[in-house]
């Protein structure tokens, strides 16, 4: 138990932080901090505060040897942004304990509720801690790789070949396939199938408690769909082109330094090549010939001219309003727009009966039902409207 008050353990990592990055540093490369190393470091600092790291329980011993708590050495490696890479097989064990979970929920579905909303919570953080190895693999990626491209440690062609080849095998395929959605094995597609049974339970489980946790398991899981997709796009749209170019442009460059090293070895290929271009096509005289001579076996042709095409009826808005206005009070609508189409065009359609149906919606005209809730049979040309029997006046007029 840790008798320091929490502000007092935060203010302590504050005050000390360049002396626990040190520390930090020093497990990161050598995955244990020496007891000589321990002393380096504070002598570098000029702090013996050493009581106070046991104390606060910051570093623990390993036989006569420290490391940092596991807590601490996370922190300081998410404020610094300084992952380890992980391998695919680490992250692949998520989907083992992933699909394991899923498979109790499901089979405790119907069984005790405690355990089944412990199931569902201990999936959520699983699910997390998923998306946060993904991500963390990403950024780790990302920094390697461009540092691998900016040449930072001065390295020569063929080692940067050999390390772009090993990121790609290693890394950055393997991971990709994990988050391959389609892919039937990956843990994205399980995370898929967990959403959707997941969204089922939520709207139509009987205890309030469990709907609850599916719900929160469901929008988890939307998050998590999206930050895996924007990491796969991280992955294919920047990372594996970046690489790959680091890598054939390393073998490019690579082999024309060899030749230069020695230019007489073999024969240079022909970097140039003259030709004569002209601007028309050799085969053009050909060309010509066969187009001219399709005309002279050409059959005589017959032109007819086309009936006469039916005239498109449109919906003049103004012209159907002033009519309807003129005929005010009118008892039954749909009828007035019956006798208006044969008056015009004597043929009813579907179509225009919805157009006139319109002016329903103009202010200054006022819309009643039938207080018998009457209906009336149109019949167009290709159907029967049954429709209402609507009282139009002028708003504001009897």
């Amino acid at each position: 138990m840790i008798k320091a008050e929490p502000k007092t353990i935060l203010s302590f990592i504050a005050t000390y932080f360049d002396l626990i990055r040190d520390l930090f540093d020093t497990q990161s490369n050598e995955a244990i901090i020496r007891k000589e190393t321990l002393m380096v470091i504070l002598d570098k600092h000029r702090k013996d505060i050493k009581p106070q790291l046991i104390e606060y329980k910051v570093i623990r011993p390993v036989n006569d040897d420290f490391e940092l708590r596991d807590v601490y050495y996370k922190l300081i490696e998410f404020v610094l942004f300084e992952f380890r890479p992980m391998l695919p097989e680490e992250i692949e064990k998520f989907g083992n304990s992933i699909s394991e979970l899923f498979r109790k929920i499901k089979e405790g579905i119907t069984g005790e509720k405690n355990i089944l909303l412990e199931r569902l919570a201990s999936l959520s953080a699983e699910i997390k801690l998923f998306s946060d190895s993904v991500e963390k693999n990403s950024i780790r990626l990302l920094s390697e790789t461009r540092d691998l491209k900016a040449n930072v440690n001065r390295i020569d062609y063929k080692e940067k070949i050999v390390k772009a080849s090993f990121w790609i095998q290693y890394y950055i395929t393997p991971l990709n396939t994990i988050l391959d959605v389609n892919h039937s094995e990956s843990i994205s597609n399980k995370l898929l199938d967990i959403s959707e049974y997941a969204n089922q339970r939520q709207l139509n489980f009987d205890d309030e408690a469990i709907r609850k946790s599916f719900q929160k398991l469901y929008y988890l899981l939307r998050q998590t769909n999206d930050d895996l997709l924007k990491q796969s796009k991280l992955l294919t749209n920047e990372l594996l082109p970046l690489i790959e170019r680091i890598r054939t442009e390393n073998l490019i460059l690579t082999g024309w330094i060899e030749f230069l090293k020695n230019p007489y070895k073999i024969s240079p290929p022909k970097l140039l090549r003259t030709d004569t271009g002209k601007p028309f096509s050799t085969k053009i005289y050909l060309n010509t010939k066969e187009y001219f001579e399709q005309f002279i076996l050409a059959e005589e042709a017959v032109i007819e001219e086309e009936a006469d095409r039916l005239k498109r009826w449109i919906f003049q808005k103004g012209h159907y309003k002033k009519k309807l206005i003129e005929k005010l009070p009118v008892e039954d609508f749909f009828d007035w727009c019956g006798e208006e189409l044969k008056g015009e065009t004597n043929e009813i359609t579907t179509e225009k009966i919805f157009a006139l149906t319109g002016l329903l919606f103009e202010e200054d005209l006022e819309i009643s039902f039938s207080d018998k809730s009457e209906t009336i049979r149109i019949k167009t040309a290709t159907s029967i409207l049954n429709v209402p029997k609507l009282k139009v006046k002028r708003n504001g007029v009897s």
